[in-house]
């Protein structure tokens, strides 16, 4: 047979070492981690619970704000970052505290609670996923119960405290206190399995996704919440609002995952270094 080029032979070695590392690099594992816990999907999962249970119970626990009487609309455009304009949109969606306080019962109030408690069951199947644990035991239902109760509480002090907004050492304390609940989030949902050191890295890349999705929710979102509310009316402004709930979930989920990329590759790479350092060490004289 014919021997080929040197050439060719050459592209070709090239492409096969290039495969390989691309196989082996940490950017490909993540990718192929992201698909078996099914990241798209379960991001639209929390999405939809989110809209569906989460977002009433904020409603009402906002609506309660007797001194800033913002309401949850003025919740929800500070989180997405958007314009007056755009907040306007989203003000139409909801009713006003007053409307909601004087037609909230004590049963709507319990259902809400429960249905509540099925997002932080979501949150946690997805944070056994990343760390591919087992699901816990059912009488281990008490920790959505408490996680539930610090998240609304921790939205509710983020929404009605105006620090943050107007001093760098405000917006430092804001993501200080994300990076927080987000590694307690782990800890308590994923009910101790993991050690604190392994869940920080993921907490700190979901509170700097966060960072960065707000900055994109200003760019992409305002915008689109104009046009769409043009177009559509309401129900153009509710698509972009799950819309942006499908990205924080991706964020969510995606941030923990990067977490246990990190952990895991860390350590190599440090060795990594520390080897290289050793090699281009000038030796001493004698």
């Amino acid at each position: 047979m014919p021997k080929k080029p040197s050439g060719a032979a050459d592209r070709s070695s090239v492409s096969v070492r290039l495969g390989r590392l691309i196989r082996d690099s940490p950017f490909e594992r993540g990718w192929r981690r992201s698909r078996e816990i099914e990241l798209g999907p379960r991001s639209l999962g929390f999405s939809a619970l989110g809209f569906l249970t989460l977002v009433p119970l904020l409603i009402v626990v906002s609506a309660a704000d007797p001194e800033h009487g913002r309401g949850f609309a003025q919740w929800l455009g500070d989180g997405l970052g958007v314009s007056r304009a755009a907040k306007g949109q989203i003000g139409q969606l909801f009713a006003r505290p007053g409307q909601v306080l004087e037609t909230t019962t004590a049963f709507g109030l319990a259902a809400l609670a429960v249905f509540g408690l099925t997002f932080g069951a979501a949150v946690q199947t997805g944070y056994e996923k990343v760390w591919e644990l087992p699901s816990a035991r059912w009488y281990a239902r008490w920790r959505h119960v408490l996680w539930l109760g610090v998240l609304v509480g921790t939205l509710y002090l983020t929404a009605t405290t105006t620090l943050w907004r107007h001093s760098p050492a405000g917006a430092l304390g804001a993501a200080l206190s994300a990076v927080l609940f987000f590694w307690w989030s782990q800890r308590m949902l994923l009910g101790g399995r993991v050690a604190w050191s392994a869940l920080l890295p993921g907490a700190v890349a979901t509170a700097i996704g966060l960072l960065g999705l707000r900055v994109f929710s200003r760019l992409v979102f305002s915008p689109l919440i104009a046009s769409s509310a043009v177009a559509y009316g309401p129900f153009g402004t509710v698509l972009v609002v799950q819309s942006w709930l499908v990205g924080v979930g991706v964020v969510v989920f995606g941030g923990a995952l990067v977490g246990r990329l990190v952990h895991e590759e860390l350590p190599g790479v440090t060795k990594a270094v520390k080897q290289r350092a050793r090699r281009i060490r000038p030796t001493d004289d004698r």
